[in-house]
Order: C-alpha cells, then sequence, then structure tokens
C-alpha cells in the first residue's frame, strides 16, 4: 500500500513537473532578429545565447537593401535588426523605432585574392591601393566576385570605398563628387572585372569555394572563413589585400525594434547583453570578427592569420560614409550606368498547373523586374547596356525573345508577353534551361554578368533529363549560373541539381513568388 501511495505521488510529482514546463515553454520569449547574411556563421553562439538566456532567437536573413526597406515600413513582423552596417539603419529608421543599437563586432571589407595571382602582381610586397586593383584589371590580370552594391552592405561598402579612393577624398562624398565624368569611366572599368555577382557575402563565399575564380571581395570574417576550409582541404588560402585609400568597414549594430512590448525589450537586452559579455566577445572574435579597431586578443591571434597577409596591427581608419541620399544616389548610379552590364534569360513555366494564383504572382513579379518604376523601388532598375530574355515554356518551347535594347518601352513589351501568355500542357524544365544556353552562346559573354533564372511549380516530365542539360553545359563551354525559383509543386532535387552544376543557387518561391524573384535578380 506504501509503495502504492509513493508511487502515485511520484506520478503526480512528474505530471506537475511537466505541467510547469509545458507552461515555461509557452512564457519563453521569442526574438525575431532580421541580420544580414555574414552573421549565419554566428549561429552557435546564438544557439548557446538561446539557452543561457531563455529567449527564443530566430534569425532571418536578408540583403542590407531589405533590411532598410523592412525599417521604412515599420518592420512589424521582427523584434530586433541586424545589419551588417549602422548606414541601414539610419536611412530606414524613418519612424525612429531603433533603440539601444550597439556595435557587436567590426569586419573591414578587404580582397581576398588567389596567393600566386597576388605575389605575380606584386601585392605581397607592398600596400595595396585601389589604383592598383584597377590596373591590374585594365591589364587583364585580375578578376573577381563581390556583392551587389544595391542589395549588400559589402557590395555597397566596397563601391563607396572605391569612389573615395579614386577620388582622393578624406571626407564624405558629395552628389558632385560622383557626377565627375573621369570617376564614373573609372569605375565602369573597375567593375569591368566583376566576373560573378551576388545579393549574399555568405553565398559568395561558400560559391567561391566550389569554382576556380580569382579573387573575391568581402569582409575579412569571411575571407577567414574560406581559407580555413579550403586548408582542411589542402588547398592554398587566399591573400588578404587591404586597400589603404579605400577601407570601408562593417560595425555589426543589433538594435531593438520598438514595438511596444516591454517584456521584448527585455529579452532583446538580455541578448544583447550576453553577446557583449567578455567571454562572448572573445568566442565572437574566433570566428575572424574583431571586437576593436586595433589589435586582436592574445588567444585569437592564430584566427588571424599573418601568413594570409592579415594584419592586426594596422589601426582601421574606415572612410567617411556619405549621407543618405548622396548614397542612394550613388547606388543608384551604380545599379543605372556603373556596375558591369547583366545578361538575364528568364525561362518561365506556363505549364497547366501554374493557372490562376500561380500565373497571376508570376506576372507581378516579372512586373517588378521589367517595369523600372517598380524596380526602382528594390534598387532593380536596368542598366543601360543589359540583355534581358524570355522562354516562355510548358513541355515544349512556348515563345522566345530578347531584348538587347533595355528602354523603359523596350521592357515593358518583354512584360507585356509574360502577361499576355496563357498556361497548359506539362513541364520540361531542362528543354527551356538548354535554349537558354544556345541564346547565350550567341553572344561574347565577357562583357556581361550572365545567369539564366528558372522558374517553375512542377517536376519536369519532358523528354529532357538533366544528363541532356550537363551535356549541353559542358559543350557549350559557359560559365552561366541557374538561379532557380521553386514554387507550387516543384521538385527540389531538380532544381538543387542544375544550381550545383551551374554554381548557382534555388530560391524558394512557394510562400511569396514575388519576393524570390526580387531576391534573385539581387544575384546579378
Amino acid at each position: 500500500m506504501k509503495g502504492f501511495r509513493w508511487r502515485l505521488l511520484w506520478t503526480a510529482a512528474v505530471c506537475m513537473m511537466l505541467i510547469l514546463c509545458s507552461g515555461c515553454g509557452r512564457n519563453r520569449q521569442v526574438l525575431k532578429i532580421l541580420s544580414g547574411s555574414e552573421n549565419q556563421e554566428l549561429e552557435a553562439i546564438l544557439d548557446e545565447c538561446s539557452r543561457e538566456t531563455g529567449v527564443d532567437i530566430q534569425m532571418e536573413y536578408r540583403g542590407s537593401v531589405d533590411i532598410m526597406r523592412t525599417l521604412e515600413a515599420g518592420g512589424e513582423d521582427y523584434d530586433a535588426v541586424w545589419p551588417a552596417s549602422s548606414i541601414w539603419i539610419s536611412l530606414g529608421d524613418r519612424q525612429h523605432k531603433i533603440k539601444h543599437a550597439r556595435s557587436v563586432s567590426i569586419t573591414p571589407v578587404v580582397f581576398g585574392i588567389r596567393r600566386p595571382l597576388a605575389e605575380e602582381l606584386g601585392f605581397t610586397e607592398k600596400d595595396v591601393s585601389v589604383k592598383d586593383i584597377l590596373a591590374a584589371v585594365e591589364e587583364g590580370k585580375l578578376h573577381f566576385c563581390m556583392t551587389s552594391a544595391t542589395q549588400s552592405n559589402s557590395g555597397a561598402s566596397a563601391y563607396i570605398g572605391f569612389l573615395n579612393a579614386f577620388l582622393d577624398k578624406q571626407t564624405a562624398l558629395t552628389s558632385q563628387d560622383i557626377q565627375d565624368p573621369q570617376l564614373q569611366s573609372k569605375m565602369r572599368e573597375f567593375f569591368s572585372g566583376v566576373e560573378r555577382s551576388s545579393g549574399s557575402s555568405d553565398w559568395l563565399k561558400d560559391m567561391f569555394l566550389e569554382s576556380d575564380y580569382d579573387a573575391m571581395v568581402n569582409y575579412e570574417c569571411l575571407i577567414i572563413s574560406a581559407n580555413q576550409e579550403m586548408e582542411e582541404r589542402g588547398e592554398e588560402p587566399l591573400y588578404v589585400v587591404y586597400p589603404y585609400d579605400g577601407l570601408s568597414i562593417a560595425d555589426s549594430p543589433l538594435g531593438y525594434l520598438d514595438q511596444g512590448d516591454p517584456d521584448k525589450e527585455e529579452a532583446f537586452l538580455a541578448v544583447q547583453e550576453y553577446l557583449l559579455s567578455d567571454t562572448v566577445q572573445k568566442q565572437i572574435e574566433a570566428t575572424g570578427r574583431r571586437i576593436g579597431y586595433q589589435g586582436v586578443s592574445e588567444e585569437n591571434k592564430e584566427v588571424f592569420n599573418p601568413g594570409w597577409g592579415i594584419d592586426t596591427e594596422r589601426i582601421l581608419s574606415p572612410i567617411s560614409m556619405p549621407d543618405g541620399p548622396v548614397l542612394m544616389e550613388a547606388l543608384n548610379l551604380y545599379q543605372t550606368e556603373l556596375r558591369k552590364p547583366s545578361f538575364t534569360i528568364y525561362c518561365l513555366d506556363y505549364s497547366g498547373s501554374m493557372s490562376g494564383t500561380g500565373r497571376e504572382q508570376l506576372v507581378e513579379a516579372m512586373g517588378m523586374i521589367l517595369i523600372q518604376e517598380q524596380a526602382s523601388q528594390y534598387l532593380l532598375q536596368a542598366n543601360e547596356q543589359e540583355i534581358n530574355g524570355l522562354v516562355l515554356f510548358d513541355e515544349t518551347i512556348l515563345q522566345e525573345e530578347v531584348e538587347e535594347q533595355p528602354t523603359k518601352e523596350n521592357l515593358e513589351g518583354l512584360y507585356q508577353t509574360v502577361e499576355g501568355y496563357s498556361t497548359a500542357g506539362g513541364t520540361d524544365i531542362y528543354q527551356a534551361a538548354i535554349r537558354a544556353l544556345e541564346i547565350m552562346g550567341g553572344y561574347d559573354l565577357r562583357g556581361y554578368t550572365p545567369a539564366i533564372i528558372l522558374m517553375t511549380d512542377g517536376k519536369s516530365n519532358g523528354i529532357m533529363d538533366f544528363s541532356d542539360f550537363s551535356q549541353a553545359y559542358d559543350e557549350a563551354g559557359l560559365d552561366v549560373p541557374v538561379f532557380s525559383i521553386m514554387f507550387g509543386d516543384a521538385e527540389e532535387g531538380q532544381l538543387e541539381e542544375l544550381a550545383e552544376y551551374t554554381h548557382g543557387r534555388v530560391f524558394d518561391g512557394r510562400e511569396d513568388l514575388v519576393e524570390a524573384f526580387r531576391s534573385v535578380k539581387g544575384y546579378n
């Protein structure tokens, strides 16, 4: 009897504990943070932060322009923002909702160059200027990858640094400065060296690791991460070059987005305090991020390997960023006139399953890209020399169209084609992608950043398969990424296979097709 009562009491106690724990779970504060992609490297630290503070940290990674636009709209879906640079908070926080913004770490934007090439260029033996890099580009000795200046902070920061260097500016840029014709000519020449563009710094690093490009412009911390992986694979790491006349710094501010919830604010402050504690700052430093403008701690010096060209003794003196209106003017100039022109072919699925909502979203998404008034809202407007094409498909090629003159009227003509076509039939993504390659094969792609953007909502079941595409891709000998957008019941495995083979990426448009198109366009 005693044993029975004891078991009964024990069972009741366990049940009570479960109930209490369940209640704790329900009361656990959730903190949704909109962050730059570079912070994906800190996920292990953030997981530990969540355990220590009891705050459920939910990260969403977006580009800098996206973060700015979200702040402009009030950021209702988020509790905090964590962009790469304070400038995006300054530009976006028009409603003055950001509180408690503090820098978590800093990292300069640098060039990572294959060491044999860096040695050949003489960059390992001297301080290097942006003008030295331009000379190497002009001589055809250096090509590089970088993120888009209108979509990612690393690209925007590098771009502003280049402008300052060519102008020999010690103060912030003015509107008059960036209208200088000689400056614009130099920038066009400089960007002619871009081989691949991206909307994400972290993805750029991953793409670079799977390819054989000469160099990339990226955060020092991501170059360190890339080098660590390259050494693990037995490959020679990149040599880090700090352009002394155009060095920009990302200050990684974490700020609370005040929606009037004191409990959320308390949770945010707990997370921020944890990340800024001495112990955790050292852990962050161990990922290749600096926690001050001069030097690194003794225990993390080996992370900042001087054999890679990393200089921790250098006092980081960043350039002055321009005022918000001047920065936006500079970014618009980059997008429409200075960047290397893109060559994009949109392979769009018009199979029967796309009827209704799918087709409506597709038309809306293409309007955001092709109708220039809409494109300008997201800094996605057309360059004066770019080429845009359409390949509309089901199980066959329905229609193809290429526009070499990207005037407002001509691009709206492409949009009318998209808008006017009806959906029917099956799906063959491979035939469409091959046809896009064939079209691009008729052009000299050296003057463009090319990309195939393929959108589908179903499993490809046509006459062609991946082996047909891979053979055609190899025979074409083109370095053209396939960026796929999946919608509906699209077969993710098929799209991932295309992306991996071409060093592209798959975007998920199942929840928001329009947003997916906008994101992928930022990659070229």
